[in-house]
Protein backbone atom coordinates (compact mmCIF):
# COMPACT_ATOMS: atom_id res chain seq x y z
CA UNK A 1 0.00 0.00 0.00
CA UNK A 2 2.86 2.60 1.28
CA UNK A 3 4.45 1.55 -2.55
CA UNK A 4 1.39 2.32 -4.06
CA UNK A 5 0.75 5.87 -2.65
CA UNK A 6 4.49 6.94 -3.29
CA UNK A 7 4.10 5.68 -6.98
CA UNK A 8 1.00 7.73 -6.58
CA UNK A 9 2.63 10.96 -5.16
CA UNK A 10 5.68 11.23 -7.94
CA UNK A 11 3.39 10.39 -10.74
CA UNK A 12 1.42 13.92 -9.58
CA UNK A 13 5.30 15.60 -8.35
CA UNK A 14 7.25 15.26 -11.38
CA UNK A 15 5.30 17.47 -13.92
CA UNK A 16 5.58 20.30 -11.20
CA UNK A 17 8.95 19.67 -10.08
CA UNK A 18 9.93 20.15 -13.89
CA UNK A 19 7.93 23.25 -14.14
CA UNK A 20 9.80 24.25 -11.19
CA UNK A 21 13.22 24.11 -12.73
CA UNK A 22 15.51 26.93 -13.88
CA UNK A 23 17.22 26.81 -17.62
CA UNK A 24 20.29 24.59 -17.09
CA UNK A 25 19.06 22.47 -13.97
CA UNK A 26 20.98 20.19 -12.24
CA UNK A 27 22.32 17.43 -14.87
CA UNK A 28 25.32 15.29 -13.37
CA UNK A 29 24.34 11.88 -12.35
CA UNK A 30 27.99 11.44 -10.02
CA UNK A 31 28.25 12.15 -6.21
CA UNK A 32 30.47 15.14 -7.23
CA UNK A 33 30.16 17.51 -9.79
CA UNK A 34 32.89 17.31 -11.82
CA UNK A 35 34.95 20.17 -13.80
CA UNK A 36 33.81 19.76 -17.13
CA UNK A 37 30.07 19.04 -15.84
CA UNK A 38 30.57 22.90 -13.90
CA UNK A 39 32.38 24.29 -17.48
CA UNK A 40 29.18 22.79 -19.53
CA UNK A 41 26.93 23.94 -16.38
CA UNK A 42 28.62 27.87 -16.69
CA UNK A 43 28.60 27.84 -20.56
CA UNK A 44 24.44 27.35 -20.51
CA UNK A 45 23.76 29.64 -17.22
CA UNK A 46 25.49 32.22 -19.73
CA UNK A 47 23.50 31.06 -22.67
CA UNK A 48 20.27 31.70 -20.43
CA UNK A 49 21.25 35.28 -19.22
CA UNK A 50 21.76 36.17 -22.65
CA UNK A 51 18.26 34.32 -24.61
CA UNK A 52 15.02 36.69 -24.28
CA UNK A 53 13.28 33.24 -24.04
CA UNK A 54 13.29 34.19 -20.06
CA UNK A 55 12.12 36.52 -17.82
CA UNK A 56 14.23 39.58 -16.46
CA UNK A 57 14.16 37.71 -13.40
CA UNK A 58 14.99 33.98 -14.79
CA UNK A 59 18.31 35.93 -16.85
CA UNK A 60 19.47 37.53 -13.64
CA UNK A 61 19.27 34.50 -11.64
CA UNK A 62 21.26 32.52 -14.18
CA UNK A 63 23.79 35.31 -14.68
CA UNK A 64 24.24 35.24 -10.75
CA UNK A 65 24.48 31.21 -11.27
CA UNK A 66 26.92 31.69 -13.81
CA UNK A 67 28.93 33.55 -11.63
CA UNK A 68 28.64 31.23 -8.49
CA UNK A 69 30.06 28.50 -11.27
CA UNK A 70 32.73 30.29 -12.44
CA UNK A 71 34.00 31.36 -8.94
CA UNK A 72 34.12 27.23 -7.88
CA UNK A 73 35.84 26.67 -10.82
CA UNK A 74 38.41 29.36 -10.50
CA UNK A 75 38.83 28.84 -6.62
CA UNK A 76 37.94 25.16 -5.77
CA UNK A 77 35.68 24.22 -3.34
CA UNK A 78 38.10 23.86 -0.12
CA UNK A 79 37.18 26.32 2.85
CA UNK A 80 38.40 26.60 6.23
CA UNK A 81 37.00 24.34 8.31
CA UNK A 82 36.34 21.77 5.92
CA UNK A 83 37.71 18.44 6.89
CA UNK A 84 38.93 15.41 5.29
CA UNK A 85 39.03 12.11 5.98
CA UNK A 86 42.28 10.38 4.39
CA UNK A 87 42.72 6.97 4.33
CA UNK A 88 46.52 5.91 2.49
CA UNK A 89 46.54 2.26 2.46
CA UNK A 90 49.68 1.15 4.47
CA UNK A 91 50.46 4.63 6.01
CA UNK A 92 48.97 5.22 9.39
CA UNK A 93 50.40 8.57 10.05
CA UNK A 94 48.49 9.91 7.03
CA UNK A 95 45.19 7.82 7.56
CA UNK A 96 43.27 10.32 9.78
CA UNK A 97 40.84 13.15 9.58
CA UNK A 98 42.52 16.64 8.59
CA UNK A 99 41.05 20.12 8.99
CA UNK A 100 41.80 22.29 6.02
CA UNK A 101 43.56 25.17 6.81
CA UNK A 102 43.88 28.72 5.87
CA UNK A 103 45.39 29.01 1.91
CA UNK A 104 43.48 26.52 1.78
CA UNK A 105 45.77 23.99 2.51
CA UNK A 106 46.06 20.68 4.94
CA UNK A 107 49.33 19.83 6.84
CA UNK A 108 49.90 16.10 6.38
CA UNK A 109 52.63 14.15 9.01
CA UNK A 110 56.01 13.72 7.31
CA UNK A 111 54.99 15.51 4.34
CA UNK A 112 53.78 19.18 5.19
CA UNK A 113 52.08 21.34 3.29
CA UNK A 114 49.41 20.73 0.26
CA UNK A 115 47.51 23.71 -1.06
CA UNK A 116 43.83 23.05 -1.80
CA UNK A 117 43.53 26.29 -3.97
CA UNK A 118 41.43 25.66 -7.25
CA UNK A 119 40.64 22.05 -5.95
CA UNK A 120 37.22 20.40 -6.65
CA UNK A 121 35.65 17.77 -4.28
CA UNK A 122 35.71 15.76 -7.70
CA UNK A 123 39.32 16.28 -8.26
CA UNK A 124 40.35 15.51 -4.34
CA UNK A 125 41.60 11.73 -4.61
CA UNK A 126 43.54 11.81 -7.77
CA UNK A 127 44.94 15.30 -6.91
CA UNK A 128 46.20 13.90 -3.35
CA UNK A 129 47.69 10.77 -4.92
CA UNK A 130 49.61 12.96 -6.63
CA UNK A 131 50.95 14.74 -4.22
CA UNK A 132 51.34 12.04 -2.09
CA UNK A 133 52.95 10.30 -4.43
CA UNK A 134 55.79 12.63 -4.14
CA UNK A 135 56.83 10.61 -0.62
CA UNK A 136 55.17 7.66 -0.86
CA UNK A 137 55.95 4.83 -3.55
CA UNK A 138 52.69 4.30 -5.52
CA UNK A 139 49.90 5.16 -2.56
CA UNK A 140 46.49 4.32 -2.91
CA UNK A 141 44.79 6.61 -1.61
CA UNK A 142 40.51 7.55 -0.24
CA UNK A 143 39.49 10.62 0.31
CA UNK A 144 36.15 12.03 1.99
CA UNK A 145 35.30 15.86 2.20
CA UNK A 146 33.08 17.12 5.10
CA UNK A 147 31.35 20.22 4.97
CA UNK A 148 30.04 22.38 7.99
CA UNK A 149 26.37 23.24 7.50
CA UNK A 150 23.62 24.46 9.74
CA UNK A 151 20.35 22.68 9.71
CA UNK A 152 18.37 25.67 11.24
CA UNK A 153 14.15 25.65 11.69
CA UNK A 154 11.65 23.46 12.51
CA UNK A 155 14.14 19.75 12.76
CA UNK A 156 14.24 17.64 15.92
CA UNK A 157 18.08 19.32 17.06
CA UNK A 158 18.96 22.48 14.85
CA UNK A 159 22.56 23.05 14.96
CA UNK A 160 26.04 22.71 13.16
CA UNK A 161 26.69 19.29 11.23
CA UNK A 162 29.75 18.07 9.74
CA UNK A 163 28.27 16.43 6.80
CA UNK A 164 29.94 14.28 3.79
CA UNK A 165 29.64 16.47 0.84
CA UNK A 166 28.65 13.35 -1.50
CA UNK A 167 25.01 13.36 1.21
CA UNK A 168 21.94 14.10 0.08
CA UNK A 169 20.04 16.96 1.95
CA UNK A 170 17.39 14.64 2.90
CA UNK A 171 20.23 12.81 5.01
CA UNK A 172 21.64 16.09 6.14
CA UNK A 173 17.90 16.69 7.34
CA UNK A 174 17.50 13.24 9.15
CA UNK A 175 21.19 14.15 11.18
CA UNK A 176 19.48 17.03 12.77
CA UNK A 177 17.25 14.60 13.90
CA UNK A 178 14.38 14.96 11.07
CA UNK A 179 11.73 17.27 10.30
CA UNK A 180 9.16 18.16 13.23
CA UNK A 181 5.35 16.88 12.03
CA UNK A 182 4.08 20.28 11.48
CA UNK A 183 7.85 21.57 9.70
CA UNK A 184 6.86 23.55 6.15
CA UNK A 185 9.26 20.85 4.07
CA UNK A 186 8.28 22.10 0.98
CA UNK A 187 9.48 25.65 1.79
CA UNK A 188 13.17 24.23 2.35
CA UNK A 189 15.56 26.77 1.26
CA UNK A 190 19.66 26.78 1.62
CA UNK A 191 20.85 30.29 2.22
CA UNK A 192 24.72 31.25 2.49
CA UNK A 193 25.43 34.77 4.20
CA UNK A 194 21.88 35.80 5.11
CA UNK A 195 20.94 36.01 1.15
CA UNK A 196 19.09 32.76 -0.11
CA UNK A 197 21.31 30.04 -2.48
CA UNK A 198 18.80 27.96 -3.81
CA UNK A 199 15.36 28.60 -3.48
CA UNK A 200 12.27 26.14 -2.37
CA UNK A 201 11.07 25.03 -5.89
CA UNK A 202 14.86 25.05 -7.13
CA UNK A 203 15.35 22.44 -4.00
CA UNK A 204 12.41 20.73 -4.15
CA UNK A 205 13.44 19.77 -8.07
CA UNK A 206 17.16 19.35 -6.91
CA UNK A 207 15.68 16.75 -3.93
CA UNK A 208 13.69 14.72 -6.18
CA UNK A 209 16.67 13.96 -8.68
CA UNK A 210 18.81 13.11 -6.15
CA UNK A 211 21.24 15.50 -6.10
CA UNK A 212 24.00 15.65 -3.70
CA UNK A 213 25.16 18.59 -1.27
CA UNK A 214 28.01 18.83 -3.39
CA UNK A 215 26.19 18.96 -6.57
CA UNK A 216 24.17 21.42 -5.24
CA UNK A 217 27.22 23.39 -4.84
CA UNK A 218 26.77 24.06 -0.63
CA UNK A 219 30.33 25.00 1.01
CA UNK A 220 30.62 25.26 5.18
CA UNK A 221 28.84 28.16 6.52
CA UNK A 222 25.75 27.21 4.67
CA UNK A 223 22.30 27.01 6.11
CA UNK A 224 19.50 24.60 5.25
CA UNK A 225 16.16 25.75 6.71
CA UNK A 226 13.01 24.22 7.26
CA UNK A 227 10.77 27.11 8.02
CA UNK A 228 8.10 26.63 10.85
CA UNK A 229 4.18 26.69 10.19
CA UNK A 230 2.90 30.13 8.70
CA UNK A 231 6.26 30.67 7.01
CA UNK A 232 7.20 30.20 3.37
CA UNK A 233 4.93 29.85 0.75
CA UNK A 234 3.11 26.75 0.53
CA UNK A 235 1.04 25.53 -2.33
CA UNK A 236 -0.49 22.30 -3.22
CA UNK A 237 3.25 21.53 -4.83
CA UNK A 238 4.10 21.74 -0.93
CA UNK A 239 1.63 19.80 -0.23
CA UNK A 240 2.84 16.81 -2.23
CA UNK A 241 6.46 17.47 -1.87
CA UNK A 242 5.67 17.06 2.25
CA UNK A 243 4.08 13.71 1.56
CA UNK A 244 6.89 12.88 -0.40
CA UNK A 245 9.76 13.75 1.62
CA UNK A 246 7.84 11.95 4.90
CA UNK A 247 7.51 8.78 2.76
CA UNK A 248 11.46 9.05 2.12
CA UNK A 249 12.86 9.82 5.17
CA UNK A 250 13.32 6.12 6.33
CA UNK A 251 15.52 5.53 3.28
CA UNK A 252 17.37 8.86 4.79
CA UNK A 253 18.19 7.02 7.96
CA UNK A 254 19.34 4.45 6.44
CA UNK A 255 21.77 6.22 4.31
CA UNK A 256 22.96 8.36 7.92
CA UNK A 257 23.96 4.44 9.11
CA UNK A 258 26.32 4.22 5.64
CA UNK A 259 27.64 7.45 5.50
CA UNK A 260 30.10 6.98 8.81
Amino acid sequence: MRYAALSLVFAAVMPLALAAQEPAAFESSHLYASRDSLEALAQRYELAARSTAYSSELRARARANAARVNARLADGDFKVGDRIRLVVEGEPTLSDTFTVQNGPQIVLPNIGSIPLQGVLRAELTGYLTKQIGKYVRDPVVHARTLIRLLIAGDVGAPNYYLIPSDALVTDAIALAGGPRGDAKLQDMSVQRANTELIDPRDLQAAILAGRTLDQLGLQTGDQINVPMPGKGIGGAFGTVQTITYLLGIPLSIYAITKLF
